[in-house]
């Protein structure tokens, strides 16, 4: 029986009718994982025990229970904590550090009996848009492997891309479950903030992380969503997920004036206007409008942004678990751990948000960006009071860049963010779905198509999606 390329609802077709084991099943993924892994780098760990959870998996089906997750061979972004298990977050200063509890959607994901696999690279504590920042080596895109996957959760797009897993999970602060699906060709979903727990991932930017699937169909990340969301005592950001609301039967979509164009590849703006008219005559409306203070969204981003890293990676001092060099003094003990531990990249954002939160620089840099943030929701708001369902525009500018293309460029790595880091700071859901390929060096490389939606309607990014998919 093929077994390449199934969708999570495929492989539980075959695992209730019998025709497949959950072993099967992780056998497969396991194989492809070491026949393919040495050549991308998409896994940092495979797990040991991954056949017993899907001998499990397989003596719950046999006493009949049922879920279209039991027994289905999953991966995890290594800032994910999984009870056991190393989390590194894909940096030197926790190359060590053993999980001592899971975090909530893994205790959701167990419940559902699915199989970790093992864990994925990911650019070091998410700060990234390439996963060449990794303390662990670059990862590679299954697509065309001289080029980068995306970021910051690579890793997890390229296993799934490259079909070493059926489906996996990522986290998105900026854009790094999105991005990453645009440049593999897959779907992936940044949920409304505060609809999936946090609790038990390593934290990047506080008020801007989601965790979020990464998935071959848009069915597929339905499934998972439906799963990891709701309410959990250990995140208050988190509330119970609203159900039963009706979606519109004919829908507005929104495109931001004068925002999707500039500094956008041909192939992009192509495949973009074709799914459009695509989505028209399945009879959406879709209009031109005045989100003025959208362009901002990115600026504002990396300010907020590097100020709560700067923060969060505080508590990384080579003491109380990670890496620990030796010095002199506690000081020196400081400096030395956190000089060998964190790459250039986190270096580089813990500076920037010092800076920014330091007396003098705080009104006009973090509370600015504060005060235009709130400008940009009110924007959206306004939107979708008018009757729009949804606001479009690509995913990313271009398709997947040569690896070191951008490497020593920060500034121009940061524009990959362009489209969706909007959707961190407004907190709004949204996903990418496949829509068409650009042509690089013989190889068709693909590209994504971004849809938002108001807060706590992922049901209306699930039916879109269906509707735009490639």
């Amino acid at each position: 029986m093929e077994l390449n390329n199934l969708t999570i609802k495929r492989a539980d077709e075959l695992l209730r009718e019998r025709q497949v084991s959950a072993v099967d099943l992780t056998e497969y993924y396991l194989k492809n994982i070491s026949e393919k892994n040495r050549g991308l780098n998409a896994y940092l760990e495979v797990f040991e025990d991954a056949k017993l959870s899907a001998v499990e998996a397989d003596s719950r089906r046999a006493l009949g229970e049922d879920g279209p997750l039991l027994g289905i061979p999953l991966a995890i972004k290594d800032n994910i904590l999984i009870e056991g298990h190393i989390a590194s977050a894909g940096s030197k200063i926790l190359q060590n550090y053993k999980a001592v509890y899971d975090a909530t959607v893994i205790t959701k994901l167990k419940g559902a009996g699915a199989v970790f696999l093992g864990r994925t690279n990911m650019d070091e504590f998410a700060h990234g848009s390439s996963t060449e920042n990794s303390a662990y080596g670059v990862t590679r895109n299954p697509v065309d492997t001289d080029r980068v996957p995306g970021g910051s959760s690579g890793g997890s797009a390229a296993v799934v891309s490259g079909d070493m897993a059926v489906a996996s999970l990522g986290s998105d602060t900026g854009g790094s479950v999105r991005q990453p699906a645009s440049l593999c060709g897959i779907v992936g979903l940044k949920p409304t903030y505060g609809a999936v727990s946090r609790h038990g991932l390593i934290a990047m930017g506080s008020s801007l992380d989601q965790i979020g699937p990464l998935t071959k169909s848009v069915d597929d990340a339905e499934i998972i969503f439906n799963i990891i969301r709701g309410m959990d005592p250990m995140d208050s950001t988190t509330r119970e997920y609203p159900l039963g609301r009706d979606i519109p039967g004919k829908m507005k979509l929104a495109i931001p004036k004068g925002f999707v164009g500039k500094g956008v590849a041909p192939e992009v703006l192509e495949n973009f206007n074709a799914t459009v008219k695509r989505l028209q005559l399945k009879g959406y409306q879709i209009d031109e409008v005045e989100l003025s203070n959208i362009k901002y969204a990115l600026p504002c981003y990396y300010v907020i942004m590097p100020a709560e890293v700067s923060t969060n990676l505080a508590r990384f001092d080579g003491v109380r678990y990670g890496l620990h060099v030796d010095g002199a003094n506690l000081m020196e003990d400081y400096s030395k751990s956190r000089a060998h531990g964190f790459g250039a990249e986190p270096r580089r954002r813990i500076m920037l948000g010092a800076y920014v939160l330091s007396a003098g620089y705080y009104d006009a840099y973090y509370k600015k960006a504060q005060e235009v943030i709130g400008l940009i929701k009110r924007d959206f708001s306004k939107v979708f009071s008018d009757g729009y369902s949804a606001i479009i525009t690509p995913t990313a500018a271009g398709p997947a860049f040569k690896i070191g293309e951008k490497f020593s460029d920060p500034i121009s790595m940061y524009l990959e963010d362009v489209f969706t880091v909007s959707a961190n700071v407004t907190g709004v859901p949204a996903i990418s779905v496949p829509m068409g390929f650009a042509e690089r060096d013989g190889k068709k490389l693909p590209l994504g198509f971004q849809i938002m939606a108001p807060h706590f309607r992922e049901d209306i990014l699930f039916k879109i999606g269906r509707d735009a998919e490639f």
